[in-house]
């Protein structure tokens, strides 16, 4: 793989570290809601709104990592990039 440097920007990380603060917080209330013995079909209904928080980060990501990081890659022939973002897409979708 060959390196390169890259950066990001400043306002979509502050948004991406925002995003997953409020999922660990929302996280945070689903274990509540099973330590306190809430029914579980509110239990699933806060889980799915967790992991779809996490899809719309994972999203998020995605997007400025082809923005940035394999437009920057390509510009300087680094193809592995494009290889290793299929893999990492083949593990974020499973």
């Amino acid at each position: 793989m060959d390196e390169y440097s890259h950066t990001h920007d400043p306002k979509e990380m502050k948004a991406v570290v925002n995003r997953l603060a409020k999922a660990i917080g929302h996280l945070e209330a689903v274990k509540g809601m099973v330590e306190n013995g809430r029914d579980c079909s509110e239990v699933l209904v806060q889980l799915a709104a967790v992991k779809s928080a996490l899809n719309n980060t994972g999203k998020l990501i995605l997007k400025e990592h082809i923005s940035h990081c394999i437009v920057h890659a390509v510009e300087h022939g680094d193809k592995s990039a494009v290889e290793d973002l299929n893999r990492a897409i083949d593990q974020f979708v499973k």
